[in-house]
């Protein structure tokens, strides 16, 4: 296996196998978010408004597809990675209302549509984002035999150190000089965690070891600095039609990104080669085979898209 760019014929099977599990992980969103006693419907309906848009499904996707390629006798059923899988999506769509958020960067359209506090109300949006947070660590805590180290793998990504914390960093670079490390630790923390982690929770749920869930994160994290690198690239060359979301608001709000610090050529160049190195370091733990396959052409689109 390389890191190669995939044939059309193999984009075509790509691209199919990717909708099939973008159909799975959206019904079984769908069924987590269903009417039930004391969930008050505005909630509900909120919540379901950002969770079941028209989102990519990374994360879900990167967390079933390793799980396929690093499958052993002692994996858990698929069905407990799916449960998995739809509570990452959760964690990062409640990342999304929140972020778009008047106090945050103050956005209007996600996904192709208004963003949740647009259609709902701030309030509401915050309540939404909320409620998915909660109830993604409801679902893994309730995955047998491994639902503690996937709570703590997910909360570690998401939480102070992680998501959250590049968030803050984020907000608070308009007053720091813009510099290399600063950008890095930024796309770190606030992307580039929530790459490494479904990679590591597939690993896991595949029943591969300590060693290998980590070594799988740390080549999602490479994957996740390649992917905000290509976001940064899209908000100036994308147009928001194509794009789901308002294009030119990091230039417009004076983002801390690779763009900004060294140009566009550059940027690209180093959104390339952080593609292929982490591409590479996730090739060293995965056997050979069709599935294996499979996730090294999923995890080329992270840092080589148009959308």
């Amino acid at each position: 296996m390389t890191a190669v760019a995939i044939s059309a014929a193999e984009r075509v099977a790509l691209d199919a196998a990717l909708a099939a599990d973008r159909r799975l992980v959206e019904a079984a969103l769908r069924r987590s978010l269903a009417p039930a006693p004391g969930f008050p419907p505005r909630l509900r309906r909120a919540m379901a408004y950002a969770v079941l848009g028209s989102g990519k499904r990374l994360r879900p996707l990167l967390l079933l597809w390793s799980f396929d390629a690093l499958r052993t006798r002692s994996a858990a059923p698929r069905d407990e990675a799916l449960t998995a899988a739809v509570a990452l999506e959760m964690i990062h769509t409640y990342s999304l209302v929140h972020d778009d958020l008047p106090a945050m960067d103050d956005d209007v359209l996600r996904r192709g549509r208004p963003t949740c506090h647009v259609a709902f109300d701030e309030a509401t949006a915050i309540l939404a984002g909320d409620g998915l947070q909660a109830l993604a660590f409801e679902l893994l805590a309730g995955i047998p035999r491994r639902g503690a180290d996937l709570v703590r793998i997910a909360a570690a990504a998401a939480g102070p150190a992680g998501m959250v914390g590049g968030q803050q960093e984020d907000l608070d670079a308009a007053d720091k000089p813009l510099t290399g490390s600063l950008v890095r630790r930024i796309h770190a923390g606030k992307t580039a965690r929530l790459i490494g982690a479904p990679l590591a929770m597939g690993a896991l749920l595949a029943g591969r070891d300590a060693g290998t869930a980590a070594a799988a994160d740390r080549a999602g994290r490479e994957l996740g600095l390649a992917f905000q690198a290509a976001d940064d690239l899209l908000d100036v060359e994308g147009a928001t039609a194509v794009l789901g979301k308002t294009a030119g608001k990091d230039a417009a709000q004076d983002k801390a990104t690779w763009v900004r610090l060294e140009g566009a050529a550059a940027a690209r160049a180093r959104t390339a080669r952080l593609g292929r190195r982490g591409t590479l370091l996730l090739q060293k733990q995965l056997p050979s085979g069709p599935e294996s396959a499979r996730l090294l052409a999923l995890v080329r689109l992270l840092w080589d898209r148009d959308r």
